[in-house]
């Protein structure tokens, strides 16, 4: 189903937040909602204070009811925040999410055409992480990215922090 796709707004925040929960798997760690993504120290760097100069992303929208379905977003994140030290800073890194009963449907190839063609015009690369065990790394993998690194991540399991240069 192509979803209709708009830059996110400031106002979009308490939407990236339950994006934020599916994104960083939450419920497969027993958490019930996204104010566990709003009160975990580790994610709050990549939705708390949505809007800043050099945040970029997109919302995937229902076609006939305009209901959020998915969001993809980066956001420059600088020293020790970064996921990887191997990544420079200026690098921002990205976050994606689909509503479970809107995954498989392309919506996450959707969301992630648009922000990288966005993304390209002012990065020279993207990052991301994602668990060894998450499927969407095929997705990543055949939009360009590469696995460039490894790192724990907030569940102490190990993520490949994939990385895509811009020509």
């Amino acid at each position: 189903m192509p979803a209709l796709i708009r830059p996110l707004r400031q106002d979009d925040e308490p939407f990236l937040w339950q994006m934020l929960y599916y994104a960083a798997h939450m419920q497969e760690d027993g958490e019930a909602s996204s104010d566990a993504a709003k009160n975990n120290l580790g994610l709050q760097k990549y939705v708390q204070g949505w809007g800043r100069e050099t945040d970029r992303g997109v919302l995937a929208l229902h076609p006939h009811d305009q209901r959020p379905l998915g969001a993809a977003w980066i956001r420059l994140l600088i020293e020790e925040k970064k996921m990887s030290r191997l990544i420079p800073d200026g690098t921002p890194e990205l976050a994606i999410a689909v509503l479970p009963d809107s995954v498989g449907q392309g919506i996450g190839t959707q969301l992630m055409e648009y922000l990288l063609k966005e993304a390209s015009q002012v990065y020279p690369a993207v990052m991301l992480s994602v668990r060894k065990s998450n499927p969407a790394r095929y997705l990543y993998e055949r939009m360009g990215f590469e696995i460039v690194d490894t790192a724990l991540n907030r569940v102490g399991s190990e993520s490949f922090v994939m990385l895509i240069q811009f020509q």
